[in-house]
């Protein structure tokens, strides 16, 4: 089995992966500030390293993986302050994230797993809302292991469980990794370690970046990060995923996985 593309297939090699053994992967962020050394398309650029890292591990697994264009336009209040924030409202992306999973259905790819990067707490909120529609009243399966949740947060490093980890170490790093190009590098060498936890300060009814003590929108110590951390992550990341949407494939009845392939016609 193999990782694709859904943008990059035409319709009919599409038909020909739809089954049991599909799954469609949607990398979902929010444009968004991250600090001053950041892009604003940070979560999508965590979002799909998370999908591709997880869709490499499914496919090896015996899974047909179609990655999807990713969501980049969700609910994200906290950094309206910040030039460049885009936020849009959470029932649109319940709303978007169900007609994607149903339409995916309809064509005979019956699971979407969201590789999900934004944390807010109203988007995180949205996403629930569309596994929990869709396990009622769709013929699809959506899962999203939420990374904010206890357990698997316990598997991303000490900064992504205290908190403070927006635009800090951890986001960074995967940053640095990825498409180190994009880093303003000599500025985050220069930026001082804020160990707020952005958590802690929702959990206290902050409302804004500014609010919770991030007044350059970031939390956490992003003149730590390293590309080799950022990989690590990744790595934990896909585990995640694939975890996740094997879970929901062995407890599907009648629909188990090929057994991948050692040679060429084994999982690319």
């Amino acid at each position: 089995m193999a990782l694709h593309e859904l943008s990059r297939l035409t319709w009919t090699e599409v038909r020909a992966l739809a089954g049991p053994h599909a799954v469609a992967v949607l990398p979902v962020g929010a444009v968004e500030a991250h600090g001053p050394h950041l892009p604003l398309g940070t979560d999508l650029i965590i979002a799909d390293a998370m999908a591709r890292a997880g869709g490499d591990r499914l496919a090896a697994r015996g899974l047909d993986v179609l990655i999807l264009p990713g969501l980049a336009y969700t609910a994200a209040a906290f950094a309206a302050g910040f030039a460049g924030t885009l936020s849009a409202a959470p029932a649109g992306v319940t709303a978007l994230v169900l007609d994607v999973a149903a339409g995916l259905a309809r064509h005979g790819v019956p699971r979407l797993a969201l590789a999900n990067a934004h944390l807010d707490p109203a988007h995180r909120q949205s996403l629930r809302a569309a596994v929990e529609s869709a396990a009622r009243v769709s013929p699809s399966r959506i899962i999203f292991p939420d990374v904010a949740s206890r357990a698997w947060a316990a598997r991303l490093g000490e900064e992504f469980r205290s908190g403070a980890c927006h635009a800090g170490r951890y986001e960074t790093s995967i940053v640095l990794a990825v498409c180190a190009d994009l880093v303003r590098d000599e500025t985050r060498r220069g930026l001082p370690s804020n160990p707020v936890s952005l958590s802690d300060a929702i959990a206290a009814g902050r409302t804004t970046f500014e609010d919770a003590g991030g007044p350059a929108a970031y939390f956490g110590d992003p003149a730590a990060a390293t590309a080799e951390e950022g990989r690590h992550r990744i790595d934990e990341l896909g585990a995640i995923l694939e975890e996740a949407v094997m879970e929901s494939v062995h407890a599907a009845p009648g629909a188990e996985p090929h057994a991948a392939g050692a040679g060429p016609g084994g999982a690319g």
